[in-house]
């Protein structure tokens, strides 16, 4: 299996901007070894939908996966309180 790329989605620049700073580089840590293990261990697939979550403290990071096209797209991250609801 090859090496998969990373694609944020625009909101998720404005998600990150409520977190506090020493938050984002570990956070950023995280998305970033998506890319060599799309679905690691503890990730859990979302119920009806073709997404994934990643659980990271009280934040949670929802993504996409195209295997076809070997790409992970960050749909949305926030606190878990917040991150799937639906607007």
């Amino acid at each position: 299996m090859g090496r998969y790329s990373v694609v944020f989605r625009k909101s998720v620049s404005k998600d990150l901007r409520a977190f506090p700073k020493k938050d984002i580089g570990r956070i950023l840590k995280c998305i970033r070894s998506l890319a060599d293990e799309p679905r690691p261990q503890g990730c859990e697939k979302l119920s009806a939908q073709e997404r994934y979550r990643i659980r990271f403290g009280v934040y949670r990071i929802i993504y996409e996966i195209e295997d076809d096209v070997l790409t992970v797209v960050v749909v949305k991250i926030g606190h878990r309180r917040e991150v799937y609801r639906t607007r």
